[in-house]
Formats: structure tokens, C-alpha cells, sequence
């Protein structure tokens, strides 16, 4: 039972379902879990389909969403225009405002929750979002780079800015390094890993495994899965190369559920491609986005997930959850949890050998799937939980609600 008295809370990201990744499950889970122990939660995002309604309350949890709507080039800077004054407008709705992704967000949200009197956290979602280094990629395009005069000078104003919050929360220990680095005062950094719904992402009996892919219309054989948005830092071109040049001496079929959506590293068209060339062909299934990626973890054999840039991996969590055994490297934060040879095979970004044979160890080893199967699905279990992460966010919230509680530093 909660003893905390009730707060509003009002969560604040760049995009929510029915877009498919991370960070969407994330808000989602968190939301639902404050709701559970009776805070009020509304959750502001972008309308980012035309058929979305401008708000609704799906869930028992009110959604806001905001312009500019649809697949809108550089929409996260577009939100800037229209977040200030919907945070405005709302202002008597939420007593707390949490910004999960602060690349784009986190300046309005510190500018008016300062205005306002009421506390701000900040939450990154990906590692570089205080460093700058995140927007390497995009400002290469103009031939800047945040190691630049202009570009660094921009940053150093904004961090003094975003520095102002009242807590920042970091989900991996690389996420907290950044923070320390770029001078947020230690009382204001808050260790809290993203969570999972284990009694959802759970291990599938072996009628369960069947029944799903009778649903799924999924092939005989094993199973590869993987999970998320589709964007070139995943790993993903690898991936297709590394299953090419495993044949089909296991007879697996490759999935890949998700879609790049308005990702700047968006590659869903180049693997499409890249899926056409000999050797691939029907073993390679592309789902799309779906509602319920637990059904699709949960009919697989083993899950894949060579990403090269990774703050957490909720993705590859929720697998393990499933008691899947994964092929992963230990970029980021997966180094938090992610321990070879005992809960997945570990290789280097970009190694393509190591891949490849990862898999074809995992496909031939039914007693190494079952064995690192079961290690994952104790090691999340033990560390992130819906509800104990839901406990870290409250009392987080109830300490900087209180008057006089802002986190010093």
C-alpha cells in the first residue's frame, strides 16, 4: 500500500504509443505504476498519426497530445512551439512534471516549471543528451559537430539552463557518469533503471510457444526476434548480413518487429533491401509496429540485439524477462546488467564473425538456450521490477513536492 499522500504527475515525451520502442513502453509502465499507487498521472506527447485524438484517456491515464501531427520532419523541435503553453494551460492538473527524453524538451519544461513553482526531473533516454554528443549524427549533416566553437557555446548555455532542474535521473551507471561530468550536483542525480512488467514479459510454456505462433503466423523452426525501433545503431544492416551468412543450415527465420518511424537513423528501407538479396529472402519476417511485443518475445527461441549505442535496452530487458536467450554486446548501460556467458553471449559492436557464430551457437544448443534463458529471466527479476521502479519515482516526487525540498546542488 502507498503511505505517500496523492500527487499529480504529469510526464512529458517526445513521442508515445501507438509508436513502438523504448522509451514509449517506458512512459506507459511508469504511468500506469503511479496511477496503481494513486497518483494521478496525465502524460503530454506528440500527435505523431492524424488519427490520433488531440486527448484522450486510454487506460485510466489522461493523454495530451500536441502538434505538429503525422510524420513531420523534425517534429521534436516543432513541439517547442506548443509545449510551453499547453504546460501552461495544464498548470493546475500536475504537481510534478517529469520530462522523459530532454533533447528537445527539457528547456521548456525547466523555463516554465521554474515560472511556475513546480519541481522538474529530468530523465535521459539516451546517453550524449547532456553531453551533446546524441546530436553528433544530425549536425554532421550541416558539417557542424558539438565539439565545435558555435555548437559547444549553444550547449554550455542550455546545460546551465537544464542544470536548474530539480533532480536528474539517470537509468545506467554511463548515464550518471555524463551527468556528474557536465557538473549536476551529486544530491541532484537520482539512480532509477527503467522497469518491466514481468507478469506480462514472462517465459511461454511450450503450448503457449505454439498457440502464439499459430496467431503470429510464424514458421516451424527456431526463432530469431528482435525488438525495437528499426535504426542503423541497433545493429540491425549487421544483423541481416550476419543471419545471411548463417544460411539456413538451422533452418531459423529471422523477425524483426518495429518500424523506424521519424527516427533520424531510421533504416526500415534499407532493410527491406537488404532482406530482397539471395540467401534471405522468406527467412526474414518484418512485423511492423504491433500493441503487444510480449506475444512476439514470448513465441521466439532467442532474441538478437547487436546495438552499438544503448543508454539501457529496454528492449533487450523485456526479452529477458521472457527467459529469452540473447546475442548482445555490452554498449551503455547493458554493461549494468548484461554479464557473459552467464545471462547472454556478449560480442563487439560491428564483429560480424562473433555474430554469426553467436547465433549458430545459440540455434544448435538447446541446453545453452534453456540455461542463459533462465539466468535472464532471474537477473530482471531481481533488479527491475515494475513496481519497485514505481517506488523509486514516488518518493523521488514527494521529496521535491514538499515545501523547501528541492534537491540541493
Amino acid at each position: 500500500m502507498n503511505a505517500t499522500a496523492p500527487l499529480r504527475v504529469l510526464i512529458l515525451t517526445e513521442t508515445f504509443q501507438p509508436e513502438i520502442g523504448g522509451g514509449e513502453r517506458q512512459a506507459a509502465l511508469l504511468a500506469q505504476g503511479l496511477r496503481r499507487r494513486g497518483h494521478p498521472t496525465l502524460l503530454m506527447t506528440r500527435r505523431s498519426r492524424t488519427g490520433l485524438p488531440a486527448e484522450a484517456v486510454e487506460d485510466g491515464i489522461r493523454i495530451v497530445r500536441l502538434p505538429p501531427v503525422g510524420a513531420v520532419r523534425h517534429a521534436r523541435w516543432g513541439m517547442l512551439l506548443y509545449v510551453p503553453a499547453a504546460l501552461w494551460r495544464l498548470r493546475r492538473d500536475y504537481d510534478v512534471l517529469l520530462v522523459s527524453g530532454y533533447r528537445a524538451l527539457g528547456i521548456p519544461a525547466v523555463l516554465v516549471g521554474r515560472w511556475l513553482g513546480k519541481p522538474v526531473v529530468l530523465k535521459a533516454d539516451s546517453l550524449g543528451e547532456m553531453s551533446g554528443a546524441y546530436f553528433r549524427s544530425g549536425l554532421a549533416r550541416w558539417r557542424l559537430s558539438p565539439d565545435g566553437f558555435l555548437i559547444r557555446g549553444l550547449l554550455r548555455m542550455r546545460n546551465a539552463l537544464l542544470r536548474r532542474a530539480a533532480a536528474q535521473v539517470a537509468i545506467s551507471g554511463e548515464i550518471e557518469a555524463e551527468l556528474l561530468g557536465a557538473g549536476i550536483g551529486p544530491t541532484k542525480v537520482r539512480r532509477i533503471p527503467n522497469g518491466v512488467d514481468t507478469a506480462d514479459f514472462r517465459p511461454a510454456t511450450p503450448e503457449e510457444r505454439s498457440r502464439l505462433r499459430g496467431l503470429l503466423g510464424l514458421p516451424p523452426g527456431l526463432v530469431i526476434v528482435y525488438t525495437g525501433r528499426l535504426v542503423s545503431y541497433k545493429g540491425l544492416p549487421l544483423l541481416l548480413d550476419a543471419f545471411r551468412e548463417l544460411g539456413d543450415r538451422r533452418g531459423a527465420t529471422l523477425v524483426l518487429v518495429g518500424e523506424g518511424g521519424g527516427d533520424q537513423h531510421n533504416c526500415e528501407a534499407a532493410l527491406r533491401e537488404q532482406a530482397r538479396a539471395p540467401g534471405l529472402g522468406p527467412r526474414v519476417r518484418f512485423a511492423g509496429a504491433v500493441t503487444r511485443v510480449e506475444d512476439w518475445l514470448r513465441a521466439a527461441d532467442c532474441y538478437a540485439f547487436p546495438t552499438e549505442n544503448e543508454a539501457f535496452g529496454l528492449a533487450l530487458v523485456e526479452a529477458m524477462a521472457c527467459g529469452l536467450p540473447a546475442v548482445t554486446t555490452r554498449v551503455g548501460g547493458l554493461a549494468d546488467y548484461v554479464e557473459p556467458e552467464v545471462n547472454a553471449l556478449v560480442i563487439e559492436p560491428g564483429d560480424r564473425a562473433a555474430l554469426v557464430g553467436a547465433l549458430d551457437a545459440l540455434l544448435g544448443d538447446a541446453g545453452l538456450r534453456a540455461r542463459l534463458g533462465a539466468a535472464a529471466r532471474d537477473s530482471v527479476c531481481a533488479r527491475f521490477g515494475e513496481d519497485a521502479v514505481a517506488s523509486c519515482y514516488e518518493q523521488l516526487f514527494a521529496a521535491l513536492a514538499a515545501p523547501g525540498r528541492e534537491a540541493a546542488g
